[in-house]
C-alpha cells in the first residue's frame, strides 16, 4: 500500500529565512499540521474533538534536517505509526518533495490521548480511534522502517549529565 500522505503544501514566502531555506520552525509547523491531518484519521477530527472534549498533546517531537527545502517547492508528509498503546502513539513523519522520494526532514513525534474535560488529563482512546489506528498500522505494514526513529542528540563518544 502506498504511504499515508497526510499533509501537502508549498513552502511560502513568510516560511522562509534570508537564504530562501524553509526557517527550523516552520518543519515543525508542515509536521504539525500533518499531525492534525492524522488525527482526523483516526476519529479526532476538530468536530470529534468539539463533541468528545478529547484530543492529542505532543509530549516530544525530534527532528532531523536532511535537505534544504526553498521557497516554493511543493512538499507533502508521509506518516507511519511507529507504535501506539491505549493511550500514545508513536508516528514518524517524513518530508518530501511532492510526488519525489529524497526525504527532506523527518520527525519522531510521542502523542498522548488526553480528556480535556478533565484537566486535561490523559485518557485511553476510545475503541474507534484504537480501531482505526490498528487499521492504519496493519494496512502498511509493509513499509520500510524509518531510518531516523529513535535517534537521540550527542557527540560520539560522549555522555552528558547535568
Amino acid at each position: 500500500m502506498p504511504a499515508l500522505v497526510t499533509y501537502k503544501t508549498p513552502v511560502l514566502a513568510d516560511w522562509v529565512d534570508y537564504n530562501g531555506h524553509l526557517r527550523d520552525a516552520f518543519y515543525l509547523l508542515i509536521f504539525s499540521f500533518a499531525t492534525d491531518a492524522f488525527m482526523d484519521r483516526i476519529g479526532l477530527g476538530i468536530d470529534d474533538r468539539d463533541a468528545s472534549e478529547h484530543s492529542l498533546f505532543t509530549l516530544e517531537a525530534h527532528i532531523n534536517f536532511l535537505h534544504e527545502v526553498k521557497l516554493g517547492e511543493a512538499v507533502e508528509v508521509r506518516t507511519q505509526i511507529i507504535g501506539h498503546d491505549r493511550k500514545r502513539v508513536q508516528l514518524y513523519h517524513g518530508l518530501y518533495k511532492a510526488d519525489g522520494d529524497v526525504e527532506l526532514a523527518a520527525s519522531e513525534q510521542m502523542l498522548l490521548h488526553v480528556d480535556l474535560a478533565a484537566g486535561p488529563k490523559s485518557a485511553p482512546f476510545s475503541e474507534a480511534s484504537l480501531e482505526a489506528l490498528q487499521l492504519l498500522s496493519e494496512a502498511r505494514h509493509d513499509q520500510p522502517a524509518p531510518a531516523y526513529v529513535g535517534r537521540i542528540i550527542a557527540l560520539p563518544g560522549k555522555q552528558t549529565t547535568l
